[in-house]
């Protein structure tokens, strides 16, 4: 398998870990820390993480020109930070599935930047794809089911689609950031480094130790995992691929967060999947896999 197809498997690979976002999210929530407060504590983990490997790895990768720092700040406290208040918000207010479906609208945003800032073709394959890949996301959600069934406020389906927004927008910054010459790494840190440094007199750090006093190894832990899985691992694989792979084709990739988040309902809420569920999962799976085939292997296929 070459290069760039081992690489598409990276924001696949994203998608799956920030559909593990809900779990944090509610358990510390139901702990008493605010959104705010969520952000910063699993973006302060990360930041230690990401320099930390730096200094090791590459310390040429922490250099930046100033004049480009208006990207990472952009990448950071718009993109990166609206993103993740607004998820967190549907997520209190929506089921993790829905939160993650109204997530998933993030594509067509990022196709339709990128054909007008990157000039990327729109292709007839990009744009099948990401259709099937949000009929499967909301088939999965379970929106269609029986009146009642689904647990949504107008005011979270207003927040979560503005998510969507703010996730295409990392996209593109980030694909900007990438045409200048910058590491995907670099890019990360900086942007985490934007949302850390903007919440800090914001968070409510007496109210996160506290909840690390609860339990201190466990607590600690969780915290720990919470920033690798939501923040350090997936925005590594979401960039690095953002340097082989089409802004668009990378975030239709990392769309199947739904499939995710129904996963995890069913392994820790023991929510059942319901037959439209299943057949959305697998929607979502063909189109991902639809999207990786190249457009001349395709004609091959159905000539």
């Amino acid at each position: 398998m070459k290069l760039k197809q081992w690489i598409q498997i990276f924001p696949i690979l994203s998608g799956i870990m920030w559909g593990s976002a809900g779990i944090f999210v509610r358990k510390l929530s139901e702990l008493g820390l605010n959104s705010v407060s969520i952000v910063e504590t699993r973006i302060i983990v990360a930041i230690i993480i990401i320099i930390a490997g730096l200094l090791c790895l590459d310390k040429k990768l922490l250099k930046i020109k100033l004049k480009d720092l208006w990207i990472f700040i952009c990448a950071g406290i718009f993109s990166m930070l609206g993103l993740n208040l607004c998820y967190n918000f549907a997520i209190n207010e929506l089921t993790l599935s829905l939160s993650a479906v109204l997530l998933s609208l993030a594509p067509i945003f990022v196709l339709i930047l990128a054909s007008i800032l990157f000039k990327e073709k729109l292709t007839l394959q990009k744009t099948v794809c990401a259709i099937l890949a949000l009929i499967g996301c909301i088939l999965s959600s379970g929106v269609l089911e029986e009146v009642g069934a689904m647990k949504w406020t107008t005011i979270g389906i207003i927040i979560g689609t503005l998510g969507a927004f703010f996730y295409g927008t990392y996209s593109i910054f980030s694909k900007i950031a990438m045409l200048k010459g910058y590491h995907s790494f670099t890019v990360t840190i900086y942007s985490l480094m934007a949302v850390g440094i903007a919440l800090l007199p914001f968070t409510d750090w007496l109210k996160v130790w506290e909840i690390i006093q609860i339990d201190p190894a466990p607590m600690s832990g969780f915290l720990l995992l919470h920033s690798l899985l939501t923040s350090v691992l997936p925005y590594i694989c979401f960039t690095v691929a953002l340097n082989y792979v089409e802004a668009g084709k990378v975030a239709i990739l990392a769309s199947g967060e739904p499939i995710a988040a129904m996963l995890f309902g069913i392994f820790f809420y023991q929510e059942i999947p319901t037959v439209l569920s299943l057949i959305g999962l697998f929607t979502v799976l063909f189109a991902l896999g639809l999207l990786t085939i190249p457009f001349t292997k395709l004609k091959k296929i159905f000539n």
